[in-house]
């Protein structure tokens, strides 16, 4: 004998579709509104390295769960700069270099430079 359950389908399309966003930081919380997730990022960057320009080599680790997107890992470096800004220490330029080389060294990797375009 066999048990009978009762699917709503509006549901399990809902399971099926369903797009949210998880930080490794606050694990098992859901985000499915996406500008939560942009200030999610800002605040833990904040947290992690200051308000005034800061970097860290500590990444902050977001999955998404789609059906519309594909399955890979970005990871947003900071730019290159000589010039210091905000509370950033002297040698941010070679802070910077070192952390963009232990990442674009690996033979896996595929550099995607954006520059503005104004």
């Amino acid at each position: 004998m066999h048990d009978i359950y009762e699917v709503d389908c509006e549901q399990v399309r809902d399971l099926l579709f369903l797009e949210y966003g998880e930080f490794l930081h606050k694990r098992g919380q859901k985000f499915t509104d996406f500008d939560m997730i942009r200030k999610e990022i800002e605040d833990e960057t904040d947290r992690i390295t200051g308000q005034n320009k800061g970097i860290s080599p500590i990444p902050i680790n977001l999955r998404i769960f789609s059906p519309n997107v594909l399955n890979l890992t970005l990871i947003d470096l900071p730019g290159l700069t000589k010039v210091p800004v905000g509370d950033q220490p002297p040698d941010i330029e070679h802070q910077i270099r070192e952390m963009l080389l232990t990442y674009i060294s690996r033979e896996t990797c595929l550099v995607l430079a954006v520059t503005p375009a104004n």
